[in-house]
């Protein structure tokens, strides 16, 4: 069991680091575009992480306000989370009622 957990942190560390080397990446090339799809893709893997408990909720956060703010300072347009709507739950139809005779 703890083999399996430690496969799955040093899994998701490492995304974590390949996101935001990507990020950096995209930062000093300039291209908004690009800083705004990178900074989606850690902001996402950075929940992942927090998720997980690989990192702490609180760093998370401010991984995020710190990526928010060099993407800012590169000139990239601010990224807005994405609400999904809430699922509507299907109708549960009610048996007929018997008829008594």
């Amino acid at each position: 069991m703890a083999a399996r957990a430690n496969t799955r942190n040093t899994r998701t560390r490492r995304s974590l680091r390949e996101a935001l080397k990507a990020f950096n990446k995209a930062v000093e090339s300039g291209k908004s575009v690009e800083i705004s799809k990178a900074q989606n893709a850690a902001f996402s893997i950075i929940d992942t992480a927090a998720k997980k408990a690989v990192i702490h909720k609180n760093k998370a956060a401010r991984q995020k306000a710190r990526l928010a703010a060099a993407a800012k300072k590169a000139g990239a347009k601010p990224v807005k989370a994405t609400v999904k709507p809430a699922a509507k739950k299907p109708a549960t139809k009610k048996p007929k009622a018997k008829k008594t005779q």
